[in-house]
């Protein structure tokens, strides 16, 4: 379900819902701040020139993410990817940053150390070595098992190094990673 923009900031900024969708009115008409804030005191409650500011900016940044939503539901969906509680996600989110968070192990890449091992069937070490305890196989022993020469991987260190390189990929676009190490 699209996000009720009018009652989102209205929410946000303790507004009438009539004050914000006049003002919305008025900036759709071409209707600039001050001409607003000075001429339309009626219509927008007498709102002052801060709040009707506050209003475009926002409704600005609401119609932006809106759109970016629809794109990336879009390309997720031509991915074959789209699950019902990925979409819940995308279209309850009320951030753009948190949005491109999401979308991130989805969107198109270009080819990256991680995809070059990937392609060369390096998946399977990768998570091999995730699940690796002390005392186990000696990891250079398994990766001799997926020496691929033709693919650039012709010795045990490359292919660790490749399935390093999945790994990583895979931490550095995890949501719950992100969030707790850096941040965001």
């Amino acid at each position: 379900m699209p996000l009720d923009i009018l009652k989102q900031i209205t929410g946000e900024l303790s507004l009438q819902p009539f004050q914000v969708a006049n003002t919305i009115a008025l900036f759709n008409e071409g209707a600039t701040v001050p001409f607003i804030a000075r001429y339309r005191k009626e219509r927008t409650g007498n709102l002052n020139e801060d709040q009707i500011r506050d209003i475009e900016r926002k409704h600005k940044y609401y119609i932006e993410l809106e759109e970016r939503k629809a794109a990336i539901l879009g390309s997720i969906k031509e991915q074959k990817k789209l699950t019902p509680d990925l979409e819940k996600k995308l279209t309850d989110c009320l951030s753009k940053t948190e949005l491109e968070d999401l979308y991130l192990p989805y969107k198109p890449k270009r080819a990256t150390r991680a995809t070059k091992a990937k392609d060369a069937g390096l998946e399977p070490l990768a998570r091999w070595l995730v699940s690796l305890e002390d005392g186990a196989t000696d990891p250079l022993i398994k990766a001799a098992e997926f020496i691929s020469v033709e693919k650039g991987y012709d010795t045990p260190e490359k292919t660790i190094a490749g399935a390093c390189d999945i790994l990583a990929e895979e931490l550095s676009e995890n949501l719950d990673i992100r969030r707790k190490y850096l941040g965001v």
